[in-house]
């Protein structure tokens, strides 16, 4: 028997125990998916101590980035990036992937975008890096907005000419996230227009109020159901190749 699971906090919300050990059962495989909550990331080697069956693990807020000084080796993704979402067990190592990456970019492939877009890009953690380094990839210009980091935008300073410059708009905070539904991130949504792209990286609740206001402005909106079923399966690549 495997185990396999997901470490952050909290994680009430998450749908990958129900989708890995769905996988596991179709595959035959003896394995078991399980949610870790560390209410603190210095709780990790207790977790691995405490576990000897484990084999691979998912990493989520807020612990993408301080989970790194714990692992052995980076992927030259997540190195790259500078965050980790998939922790790989293997020959006595800890490996620290990012496959969200790989589910943004498909994200991406499914937006129609003008062309010379700019992106701006909501939130500096984890899961704002590894857009980032997509966007990057793609020749996307793109600019973070930060409620605490000086060196980035700061909602205050956004207008509704800001929104209107840029015209892809990705959502990486927890603001909205289920079981805070009626809260979105501080942005003038009066900005956005049909030509805008919305891509919010929270998949519960399906619609967020971020994503009813820009479809409601006439906006291309998507959530972040997809890029979560494509990270997992590049992590299940990692984990079972």
């Amino acid at each position: 028997m495997k185990i396999f699971g997901l470490i952050g906090y909290p994680l009430g919300h998450s749908w990958s125990p129900a989708y890995f050990n769905a996988k596991f059962k179709a595959a035959g495989i003896a394995a078991e998916y399980m949610c870790f909550e560390l209410p603190e990331i210095g709780a990790f080697p207790n977790l691995i101590e405490n576990t000897p069956l484990l084999a691979g693990l998912n990493v989520t807020i807020p612990y993408k980035e301080a989970i790194i000084p714990y692992l052995d080796e980076l992927s030259p993704t997540a190195k790259a990036i500078g965050a980790v979402n998939t922790i790989a067990f293997k020959d006595g190592k800890r490996i620290g992937h990012n496959t969200d990456a790989f589910g943004f970019s498909e994200t991406l492939k499914k937006c129609t975008l003008k062309k010379d877009v700019k992106a701006l890009i909501l939130g500096t953690g984890g899961a704002a890096k590894a857009v980032a380094y997509v966007l990057g990839q793609n020749g996307i210009q793109h600019t973070f907005v930060s409620q605490t980091n000086a060196g980035f935008i700061q909602y205050h300073q956004l207008t509704a000419a800001t929104i209107a410059e840029y015209q892809l708009i990705i959502n990486c905070t927890p603001v909205g996230m289920a079981p805070k539904t009626n809260a979105m991130p501080k942005i003038p949504i009066s900005g956005m227009r049909s030509a805008h792209v919305v891509i919010d990286l929270i998949y519960n609740p399906p619609q967020t109020i971020l994503l009813k206001k820009a479809a409601a402005q006439g906006a291309q909106t998507m959530n972040g159901q997809y890029m979560l079923e494509q990270q997992a399966e590049k992590a299940w690549q990692i984990w079972l190749p």
